[in-house]
């Protein structure tokens, strides 16, 4: 929530209410005045496109018709409380990594697959992902064994650090890298950083290609996506500072 622009913005107007109530007329009005202005902009102009466009556009897909011996699909597709509550596997907003990953298996059917995922951050003794998305990779078609699962990281550096300790891959080969398009450049940040050759496989884009097609979403929803952007833009200096990524913004 503290990095959340919509929130403050919201908190903004509030304070700027209150103040106004209490007699603080002048703050009041500037404070609710910038808030509304803001939140308004966000109304007419693509502040989200603007702010994803450069995430999802730094890595750009394989080839088609690209061939794939090694395979890593991060977590972050399934909604734990949701999946707990309704007792079956239920998918958020990056569905795609894991629809993807089913599509690549039968698209590479002899390639080594992996997929990383533990218990959500917020839910650490919840159940972990990898164990919900192997129960609906399972429902999917994929054979029990197709993928091998790494059941114990809760964040994208854990998911490098677990699953390298997990398959061992040598120096001389490439893996393919799927995940969200938005979280591409922090997870080729830190699986180059534990010397982990990768390629990028985006998914799940968000971000329009076409100008005019930038201003049909719905409030809500270029709220929830300028909070995804600028979880990401955090995370990437958060990464670099803490040494787990190998550049402040990775690139080919």
């Amino acid at each position: 929530m503290l990095f959340s622009p919509g929130a403050w913005l919201f908190a903004l107007c509030g304070l700027g209410l209150v103040l106004l109530l209490g007699g603080w007329r002048r703050l009041g009005a500037a404070c609710g005045g910038i808030g509304a202005a803001l939140i308004a902009a966000i109304c007419v102009l693509p502040v989200d496109q603007w702010l994803l466009a450069p995430l999802e556009n730094r890595f750009a897909p394989p080839p088609a018709g690209a061939s794939f011996e090694r395979i890593i699909v991060l977590g972050g597709a399934l909604d734990a409380a949701l999946s707990a509550d309704r007792g079956r596997p239920s998918l958020n907003a990056a569905a795609e990594r894991v629809t993807s990953m089913v599509e690549l298996a039968r698209l590479a059917p002899q390639a080594r697959l992996v997929f990383t995922g533990g218990p959500m951050p917020n839910r650490p003794d919840g159940p972990a992902e990898a164990i919900g998305v192997a129960e609906l990779a399972g429902r999917l078609g994929l054979a029990p064994g197709r993928v091998v699962y790494e059941a114990a990281s809760r964040t994208t550096f854990e998911n490098a650090v677990l699953s390298k300790a997990l398959v061992q891959p040598r120096p001389e080969e490439s893996w393919l890298l799927v995940t969200s398009a938005a979280h591409m450049p922090r997870s080729i940040g830190t699986f180059r950083r534990l010397g982990w050759r990768v390629v990028a496989y985006p998914v799940g884009y968000k971000s329009f290609a076409v100008a005019e097609h930038r201003g049909t979403r719905g409030f809500g929803e270029r709220f929830a996506l300028i909070d995804t952007a600028t979880h990401e833009w955090v995370g990437l200096l958060y990464y670099y500072l803490r040494d787990r990524s190998s550049a402040l913004f990775p690139a080919l």
